[in-house]
């Protein structure tokens, strides 16, 4: 004799009731639903390992047979993860551009904020609201949010950059905008590097009142800057988790580059060990040279030179490297907008209780 699953008086009786609310645009708990709290977060999206060689192969091959036409769309390959229905990360999207010789990518803006990270070539500017900027490898421009930006490739090979957009967590608040430009490209500022100029030093800034922190008065980061930066830091105690690492941050108020992404640049030594620890908000790592180990919520990526991987929300993170060189990583994550709301929370994984 088969048992009958028992139901209780109030699982029935919210049942009934689910219909009835419902056609009222109402509703209330079910025993059926998922938890609405939960100890720590809980995502669906998992973490990822993009091997250099395979998005090369890929991205030879869009060079080949897509155009890149006027109008919004970019020849991009975007680092999609399988859990999520849109993104690379629930609040960020990541892709890959590639700009063959000869090429405009036209002027546009958009509500969600973004940035370039130069990964490979030369002779390609992007001009961002009348500034005007070489890209070479290792840089970092930014586009923030409503600023007309087009690129323009005059070399003559191909040119490779990371695109990161906060598009995903825009689509969730709905305040997606987006404007093209009355032409192909935008002209060119009488002061083409005026915030560079301006800010580019780093330690010392125009005499007179403070740039409002709400946005950076800065667009580009070169690499040299960073370089001279991160050997500096080598010099200073090792980070426990992360060894040696530095965020890129505006000249007005210290905070970072961009309101809703923090990018940071950061070196694994050799025989580094680190202690595993985990944080609120995603993240996504560029592997720019050498190698080491990530393990990720216990799975093991051993990243070279050209890697990306992504890690989920509260993910228990580990870095180590037992190689004899050390391995450079650049990272995009959305601490920003958790520390903004006063929600971020950070432990290591022999932590208990509350994070803090």
């Amino acid at each position: 004799m088969t048992d009958t699953p028992v139901i209780d008086d109030d699982a029935r009786v919210r049942a009934a009731l689910r219909e009835r609310l419902g056609k009222e645009g109402l509703k209330i708990s079910q025993p059926d639903e998922p938890p609405l709290f939960t100890r720590t977060p809980q995502s669906s999206m998992e973490p990822m390992h993009w091997k250099s060689n395979d998005l090369l192969a890929y991205l030879e091959e869009l060079g080949r047979v897509l155009d890149l036409r006027p109008g919004g769309d970019r020849r991009t390959l975007r680092l999609a993860n399988p859990g999520l229905e849109y993104g690379t990360t629930p609040t960020f999207w990541a892709s890959i551009q590639y700009i063959n010789p000869g090429e405009v990518a036209t002027a546009h803006r958009h509500s969600p904020d973004a940035f370039r990270f130069i990964m490979s070539g030369s002779g390609c500017s992007t001009t961002v609201e009348g500034e005007n900027y070489e890209m070479n490898e290792g840089d970092l421009v930014l586009t923030p949010s409503w600023a007309f930006h087009d690129h323009v490739h005059k070399g003559d090979a191909p040119m490779i950059w990371i695109d990161v957009l906060n598009i995903s967590v825009m689509r969730k608040l709905e305040n997606i905008f987006f404007d093209p430009y009355e032409a192909d490209i935008q002209p060119i500022s009488s002061q083409p590097q005026k915030s560079w100029r301006e800010f580019g030093s780093g330690l010392l800034r125009p005499a007179g009142p403070t740039p409002q922190p709400q946005r950076n008065p800065l667009l580009v980061y070169t690499r040299a800057q960073t370089d001279t930066a991160l050997e500096q830091a080598k010099g200073l105690e090792s980070d426990p988790r992360d060894d040696v690492i530095l965020e890129y941050q505006s000249p007005a108020g210290g905070g970072p580059a961009l309101p809703s992404l923090s990018m940071k640049a950061q070196i694994i030594r050799p025989g580094f060990d680190g202690v595993a620890h985990r944080h609120s908000g995603s993240k996504v790592y560029y592997a720019v040279s050498g190698s080491a180990a990530m393990t990720v919520n216990g799975r093991v990526f051993n990243w070279a030179q050209g890697d990306f991987i992504s890690v989920p929300p509260f993910a228990t993170v580990h870095h180590s490297n037992i190689g004899k060189a050390e391995g450079r990583l650049f990272r995009v994550d959305d601490s920003p907008i958790f520390r903004s709301l006063n929600a971020y929370f950070e432990q290591t994984v022999t932590d208990e209780g509350t994070p803090a």
